[in-house]
């Protein structure tokens, strides 16, 4: 987040109410931390397995699924590996059907974050909510923190549309007012997380 992108927040907060921009400004600029170092099929099996889990059991429960991994490619893995196995390590019915399904599309050639990338932010989430078990939230994490996109609202995500009410106004609709800070609406969501001490998983 450049420093004219920062005051550009901080003008429109201002107009917004006092709450809003004395959050931001003592925040200050946000980084929004790109996590491509692994296969994009990896990085959205981690995200299903994560929704609607506290930080702490997400993290918790993808340790296991590592440790039953080994050293082995994680796909490889989830795409094999039995439910029970999965269960096991304390993911869902549901979450397991959702990260075997993603696994094997990811072995099939259909999560190549090379093809991917080039979309538009909406025509990759429609590609990535087309797979079974993944969501609007899960394909807003991706696009925020796999493809760096710095103009995505997660509207789905309570704890930043919780925050961002408060910070605000219950009235008025958060989506409506994170379309002000278009194109950089990504940033008001960290700000969103860093003052409600929720970071997304």
């Amino acid at each position: 987040m450049s420093k004219a992108v920062h005051v550009r927040f901080l003008d429109i907060a201002a107009d917004l109410g006092p709450t809003l921009a004395e959050a931001i400004a003592a925040r200050g600029p946000q980084r929004l931390k790109r996590r491509d170092d692994g296969p994009l099929a990896d990085y959205l099996c981690r995200a299903v397995a994560g929704q609607q889990l506290s930080v702490v059991a997400a993290r918790t429960i993808w340790g296991r699924v590592e440790a039953l991994c080994a050293k082995r490619p994680l796909g490889a893995v989830l795409a094999e590996v039995e439910e029970a196995d999965l269960r096991g390590c304390g993911l869902s019915a549901a979450k397991c059907r959702a990260v075997r399904t993603i696994a094997e599309a990811g072995r099939a050639g259909a999560l190549e974050a090379r093809a991917l990338a080039p979309l538009t932010s909406e025509e990759r989430k429609a590609r990535l909510t087309a797979l079974k078990g993944v969501g609007p939230w899960t394909a807003d994490m991706i696009n925020m923190f796999y493809f760096a996109d710095p103009d995505i609202w997660p509207d789905g995500d309570v704890a930043a549309r919780k925050t961002l009410e408060r910070l605000t106004s219950r009235r008025r609709k958060t989506v409506r007012t994170a379309e002000l800070f278009a194109p950089h609406r990504s940033y008001l969501a960290l700000y969103m997380w860093s003052v409600a001490d929720a970071p997304p998983v």
